[in-house]
């Protein structure tokens, strides 16, 4: 591994490094996107509506919500591997894993963003004469909407660096060049998958941070994710 390699230097050799090997890095870099998909997806799948329940479900969701929280204290890695000997090196034990990173912060921002709706607002829409339905499609899920997408980035930006785990399991993505880069002990090699997982990350930060912002009623502030 080569030391003292000016940074401007090593991303230019990256740089060539992916042009020559331009058909692996669209696979891999579809790879990534593709198992980062998958995991997102099904997280927003089962969270949004379980959030929703939870947060009308009272002492009834304790043990839900501790069960999904206690999933962040679980290392990525850890879970990947616990799976290996039942779904194999496989895309399903990568997806996963990650799903299950997923889900906290979408579950924990969608309860807390529908259980903190002024009940004034839904009582006086009540009074106007909307349904339960209408009154969830015109006016919970509008005001709870940049609390939710504030969930859904943080598990954007944490799935995208961790679906470098992939590599483990044979499944592709960018990961193989970041652990290709140690096993040959070549910054350039490894700066091919960690320089586009950074802007990556980045653009999912800012993309996601706009949304919630668009989606913000007059007069109220974006909520962070947790």
């Amino acid at each position: 591994m080569r030391t003292g390699v000016p940074l401007v230097e090593l991303i230019r050799e990256a740089w060539r490094y992916g042009l020559e090997h331009r058909a692996e890095f669209a696979d891999a870099l579809g790879d990534h996107l593709f198992l980062v998909g998958i995991a997102l997806g099904i997280s927003i799948l089962l969270c949004v509506p379980l959030g929703i329940w939870t947060s009308r479900a009272g002492t009834a969701a304790t043990p839900v919500m501790s069960v999904i929280t206690g999933l962040r204290s679980l290392p990525s890695l850890a879970v990947l591997f616990v799976l290996i000997p039942y779904l194999g090196l496989s895309l399903r034990s990568a997806a996963l894993a990650l799903t299950l990173l997923a889900m906290p912060p979408i579950l924990i921002n969608t309860d807390a963003a529908f259980r903190t709706i002024d009940a004034a607002v839904l009582e006086a829409a009540r009074a106007m004469g909307m349904t339960t339905r209408q009154v969830l499609f015109r006016v919970e899920i509008p005001l709870a909407l940049p609390v939710v997408l504030a969930g859904i980035r943080t598990a954007a930006v944490e799935v995208l660096s961790s679906a470098t785990l992939a590599a483990f399991v044979g499944s592709g993505g960018l990961g193989i060049y970041i652990t290709r880069g140690f096993a040959l002990f070549d910054y350039t090699i490894l700066f091919v998958g960690a320089v586009p997982l950074a802007a990556l990350t980045l653009i999912a930060e800012v993309v996601l941070t706009g949304l919630a912002r668009a989606a913000e009623p007059p007069g109220h502030s974006t909520a962070k994710g947790v």
